[in-house]
């Protein structure tokens, strides 16, 4: 969960009309008239506007989402966000009817490393898998119980990686040498386990490229999660053999947020290096306009707006993209 960036979530700039740029399918502007049908109901036979029925968020992902071109996993969900407690059945039930065929539930403290192993060993009608591990923001919480309880959860066949961890040094919520400590004893733990790395990074390139060194080469792939930084950075890190993941954040037009910076750095990922993913319930894609028609939590039944994105950014199908970035899931994480 890219926890660093939650404060600069809540204030969204719109337009009223779908980007030209991107190429919409037929169901999705069909499906943005039926919402905004849904939407001005309540105004009609003379009602008053308090009585208009709020649109839920469901519906709202229903009328905008579309199917992936092919089987996707979504490497990077919050599923035990408190968000998703009044339907979360109906999230995953989305999510595989826009084609997304998996989930990997995102740790980032133990109670929420613990939630998801339940969760995940619980379902047993989707395929969710879990990481087990603690995000930078929370490093201040560790003790000496901590490892040995991460091992354990790490024991679940569902738990596919140690992380969310690594470090920010953006807002510093947990002091840094405290984050750098906790960040290398979870580096050695998915050592010792040969577990690939779920891991997070944000203004912190230097130092977080320092810890990994030391125990390179991994025996098991690493993944960078929701991938935001500079050119060098993404050099740095492919150097260390590293697999980049990216967000919605490229869908974001805003100046100010880099999004066009970043889709321009996805020409340089090599193709066994890049895999997509949701963080949802955030970073809700910004292709989704009129802001109406946008929902405020994101859902992974919304993946196929990041690999839209992604592949024209890169010039590529997206049906070639979908399939080669799940190609990179499978030899990841298995």
């Amino acid at each position: 969960m890219a926890l660093s960036r939650i404060g600069n979530r809540a204030s969204f700039h719109h337009t009223h009309s779908l980007p030209s740029n991107l190429n919409y399918p037929a169901s999705l502007r069909s499906g943005l008239q039926q919402l905004k049908f849904t939407m001005s109901a309540a105004n009609s036979a003379g009602q008053a506007p308090t009585s208009k029925k709020k649109v839920e968020q469901g519906d709202l992902v229903e009328a905008v989402m579309q199917p992936c071109p092919s089987p996707m996993c979504d490497i990077g969900v919050n599923l035990v966000d408190s968000s998703y407690d009044k339907d979360r059945e109906a999230v995953i039930d989305r999510a595989r009817r826009a084609n997304v065929a998996s989930m990997i539930v995102t740790g980032t403290c133990l109670r929420t490393s613990l939630a998801a192993k339940e969760l995940c060993e619980a379902t047993t009608s989707y395929p969710l898998y879990f990481t087990a591990g603690v995000h930078p923001h929370t490093a201040k919480t560790c003790n000496s119980t901590t490892i040995p309880k991460l091992r354990q959860l790490a024991s679940s066949p569902k738990c596919v990686a140690i992380g969310e961890c690594g470090l920010d040094f953006n807002r510093n919520f947990s002091p840094q040498d405290v984050q750098m400590q906790w960040f290398e004893e979870q580096v050695k733990l998915a050592v010792e386990l040969r577990k690939p790395l779920f891991m997070h990074c944000r203004d912190a390139g230097s130092s977080f490229a320092d810890v990994l060194r030391r125990y390179t080469p991994l025996p098991a792939p690493a993944v960078i999660h929701c991938f935001t930084g500079t050119k060098e950075e993404l050099s740095s890190f492919l150097d260390l053999g590293l697999c980049i993941g990216i967000t919605g954040w490229i869908c974001d037009d805003r100046p100010e947020r880099g999004g066009a910076e970043l889709a321009s750095l996805l020409s340089s990922i090599p193709h066994d290096k890049l895999m997509l993913e949701t963080d949802a319930p955030y970073l809700v894609p910004r292709t989704i306009k009129p802001n109406k028609a946008r929902p405020s939590r994101n859902e992974p039944a919304l993946l196929s707006h990041v690999l839209q994105a992604a592949a024209q950014a890169q010039g590529e199908d997206s049906s070639a993209l979908a399939a080669r970035t799940n190609r990179v899931v499978k030899s990841v994480f298995g």
